[in-house]
């Protein structure tokens, strides 16, 4: 790159940055309104104790404060709209009565005027001022409760920015202002935790206006309990003016958690909450929510940082992040906590030259220690949204930790890298992104289906039916000329999970090569995915692979010969079900024979074998084809798979735990036969066509 570029591009570098340092200081003034959660408009009211409000939308529905604008003033809503005399007592019952309403409607204004909580940096209590990820967390909570929805939410985190406090004077809020007899428990890892979050609410309470607790002008005393204990424990702790109680409860003993109802509940650190032989996150969570209904004001939050993979909160997050359960999932990463994590430049010469460097190294991959990024992750954090000062940050901050894995545990960029590998990744993620690129949501959605489910019949009238539940996802139909063949167009790969839902999946793949007859890249054309019984899976398959034109059909065939426990699947069923799919389908993938085999009649041994040998040279073989993106992918949940995917420090290849790598595995082995064991596509007249079933070479298989 020319001198002159370098320097347009560090120009353009330093103003993008200065925008989004803009942006994240924006002004936010929580009890003006300013800057505050969710659609406001500006109301300005000369005499009322703050002059300019920007109010929530919501608000501006409300008859009394209808009014009050219309008015234009206090003092003509008193006298005209009221007719009543204006005094400083008749003042003080409007701007209450005001201020009750901007309560219901304005969590940040609230939790700004009336909550105190512990001052981290010492010197007392302080009004609680939502920071910028503290208020994108409640902008996510509003959004259910605006839409009367109940409030179902699974948030990650990166460390130390307040989301259990945010969470705790949520519920607080809800309990207080909104409605009354909404019971709520906490349950931390441990009892001392707990009541550490417990300890915030009680602060908050015994600051908080007693009158507040009441309804405009009903009786009450200024010295009265705010808060009093039920039992003896401590656990249960009740607020007799909002007729609700709060539950403390731990992880480690959580009989707190049995036998009452709640409707908001506040799981804490879900992530380090360890299974034992007597209870299970899965129960104690179940314990806790199973009597809460799905209404509006109903609240369950579990939150953490990550701590490993394959525990309940990951599956918990994955399956909220995919929309299969009733949560919503957030991220809040590393760099959205600003206000903590950025490292100011020294001057702007510094600056420039930090951008510098990061255009000049955007596709560097090498490092000098393990304590270092390479130049390509650098620019990718750039990508991701963080400031040229957040990066300054992440690079001091990760001199000090030994691995890029201990950095990503504690500082995730984004949800992916929170749930760190025990193992190195295989594919580079820079390239895993490229191949992303291409994804896209199918363009049909269904099955096909035959007049029969096997045998003949199962290839007689092969057709296809839309359906939005279907497990086939079609990018393009197939195409079939009369008049002319493409031979070798299209490749069906057959990677076989189990038939339970906890099993493995399995995944149908279909490629197009036509592309490659003009030195371009085959691409993903069709896909089914499910839970299904093997010979099901198998005639499914073969119905796929004769709709796209008799395509090759390779089926990976170990999973049928070695009893994979790990998987779910019935037992050996390999030699009954291929042999049965190759009596009646003409293009199914054959393993190559040791000629002494041939001799001595040995059967054909269909299908593909995965072992010691085969899989490091397909894996090998997608390492190549992710880094020089040799084939074109349109499903997004393949390249989830490639994130997910590590070498462990036995040597082994897999998914980390709690993920899979069934649609990675088709794509390992599919397009390692595609590039390697496959003539290029031909066009021959279709009268012409002859299909013979097809064997590898001797110098790719090894069984």
């Amino acid at each position: 790159m020319a001198e002159f570029d370098i320097e347009a591009s560090v120009n353009a570098l330093i103003e993008q940055n200065r925008q989004r340092l803009q942006a994240n200081a924006a002004p936010f003034n929580p009890v003006t309104g300013m800057g505050s959660v969710g659609e406001r408009t500006l109301v300005e009211i000369p005499d009322f104790p703050i002059p300019r409000q920007w109010l929530p939308d919501t608000m501006l529905t409300v008859p009394l404060v209808k009014k009050i604008i219309k008015a234009g003033s206090i003092r003509t809503f008193i006298t005209d709209t009221l007719r009543a005399e204006y005094s400083a007592g008749t003042v003080d019952q409007v701007v209450d009565q005001f201020v009750r309403v901007r309560n219901r409607h304005d969590f940040p204004f609230w939790a700004a005027t009336f909550v105190y909580i512990q001052n981290k940096e010492g010197g007392g209590e302080v009004l609680f001022r939502l920071t910028r990820p503290q208020r994108k967390f409640v902008a996510k909570l509003e959004e259910k409760r605006l839409a009367s929805r109940p409030i179902r939410l699974v948030l990650l985190k990166a460390r130390q920015w307040g989301g259990s406090t945010t969470s705790q004077l949520y519920m607080m809020w809800l309990q207080l202002v909104h409605k009354t007899g909404l019971n709520s428990i906490i349950i931390a890892q441990t009892k001392k935790t707990s009541f550490a979050i417990k300890d915030m609410f009680d602060r908050a309470l015994n600051a908080y206006p007693v009158q507040l607790l009441h309804r405009l002008g009903d009786a009450y005393s200024p010295g009265e309990p705010k808060m009093v204990n039920v039992g003896q424990s401590g656990d249960y702790k009740r607020i007799p003016q909002r007729d609700c109680k709060i539950t403390i409860a731990s992880y480690e003993a959580p009989d707190a958690v049995r036998g009452d109802n709640y409707s908001l509940v506040h799981c804490s650190e879900v992530g380090l909450w360890p299974p034992t032989d007597l209870k299970s996150p899965d129960s104690v969570v179940r314990s806790a929510c199973s009597g809460i209904l799905l209404r509006p004001y109903t609240m369950i939050i579990f939150e953490s940082t990550a701590n490993g993979t394959g525990n309940f909160f990951q599956r918990e997050y994955d399956a909220a992040k995919a929309g299969r359960s009733q949560f919503d999932a957030l991220f809040i990463s590393w760099f959205d906590i600003d206000h903590l994590y950025s490292k100011p430049f020294e001057d702007e010469n510094q600056r420039r030259e930090f951008a510098r460097s990061l255009i000049q190294n955007k596709q560097s991959h090498a490092v000098a220690s393990s304590r270092e990024e390479p130049g390509w992750y650098l620019w990718w954090l750039w990508e991701q949204g963080a400031t040229l000062e957040g990066i300054n940050w992440y690079v001091e901050e990760r001199s000090g930790k030994e691995s890029h894995a201990v950095m990503a545990a504690e500082y995730p960029t984004d949800d992916d890298e929170a749930f760190v590998h025990s193992g190195s990744r295989v594919f580079d993620k820079s390239k895993v992104k490229e191949i992303k690129k291409s994804c896209r949501p199918p363009q049909y959605i269904g099955d096909v289906y035959a007049d029969a489910d096997e045998g003949r019949g199962a290839f007689s009238n092969v057709r296809f039916t839309e359906d939005s539940q279907g497990l086939l996802w079609i990018w393009n139909m197939p195409e079939i000329d009369p008049a002319e063949k493409v031979l070798r167009r299209y490749l069906v790969m057959v990677d076989i999970g189990g038939r339970s839902v906890k099993a493995d999946w399995s995944v149908i793949v279909v490629f197009d090569r036509l592309p490659m007859i003009d030195g371009e890249r085959p691409v993903v054309v069709a896909q089914w995915y499910g839970h299904i019984d093997i010979d099901r899976l198998a005639w499914k398959a073969g119905q796929i692979a004769a709709w796209y034109d008799n395509a090759l059909l390779v089926i990976e065939s170990n999973t049928l010969e070695t009893h994979d426990k790990d998987r779910q699947v019935d037992g050996d069923q390999s030699h009954f079900v291929l042999n049965q799919l190759a009596n009646v389908y003409p293009n199914l993938y054959a393993r190559s024979r040791p000629e002494d085999s041939i001799i001595d009649g040995a059967p054909v041994k269909y299908g593909f074998h995965t072992n010691v040998s085969t899989k490091p040279m397909v894996i090998s073989t997608l390492v190549k084809c992710i880094r020089e993106r040799m084939w074109i992918e349109r499903d997004e949940r393949a390249c989830d798979e490639f994130n997910a995917y590590e070498k462990r420090q036995n040597g082994s290849f897999g998914a980390i735990t709690g993920k899979h790598d069934d649609i990675l595995m088709t794509r390992a082995i599919g397009l390692h036969i595609c590039f390697y064991d496959m003539d290029p596509p031909r066009i021959i007249p279709r009268s012409s066509t002859t299909i013979t079933r097809h064997h590898t070479s001797s110098n790719v298989a090894t069984i």
